[in-house]
């Protein structure tokens, strides 16, 4: 499932109607019409953005987080064979 089609709804469609009630009273008589283009103009743009679902996200925040504790593990391994050639350190 994309992104874009995760997006809540319920959501698009209250900016949709918060958006064409800030429209004033004279151009009111489109008002479903214009609350329709408000909603497939929203959809629109959030469908261009690069977006991850809350899923991908945690996946990617737990490999990253494995990661860094590999980093440092190696970067503790390194330091101890660094100091056990060391002369000075002996």
């Amino acid at each position: 499932m994309s992104p874009a089609s995760m997006i809540d709804l319920a959501h698009l469609d209250d900016l949709a109607r918060r958006l064409s009630s800030l429209v004033p009273p004279g151009l009111r008589e489109g008002r479903e019409e214009l609350q329709q283009n408000f909603k497939s103009v929203l959809q629109a743009g959030l469908a261009k953005l690069d977006l991850v679902t809350r899923e991908e996200f945690e996946v990617q925040r737990l490999v990253l987080a494995r990661t860094r504790e590999k980093l440092e593990a190696l970067e503790r391994q390194l330091a101890e064979l660094a100091g056990g050639d060391d002369p000075a350190a002996r």
